[in-house]
């Protein structure tokens, strides 16, 4: 099932597949934030933004919007 990494619920995994734009920050791809790589929803903020998710061992926070353009595959 693929989903964006917004839709994802606290704890869940998923594989990167696409980017919906080609405006990602360059930060996120230096980070690992590429396609192939599993990305894990690690804690949602107080006011439901920023998330923060862990790629690779890294934990970056995003903001929803920049997520939204994330689309992943669920791991189930």
């Amino acid at each position: 099932m693929s989903i964006t990494v917004a839709q994802l619920k606290q704890g869940q995994r998923g594989i990167i597949k696409n980017f919906s734009e080609d405006t990602l920050p360059i930060k996120l791809l230096e980070m690992g934030c590429l396609p192939g790589n599993t990305i894990e929803l690690v804690q949602i903020a107080p006011l439901k933004d920023p998330i923060y998710i862990n790629v690779n061992g890294s934990h970056i926070a995003i903001r929803k919007s920049t997520a939204s353009l994330i689309e992943v595959d669920l791991i189930e």
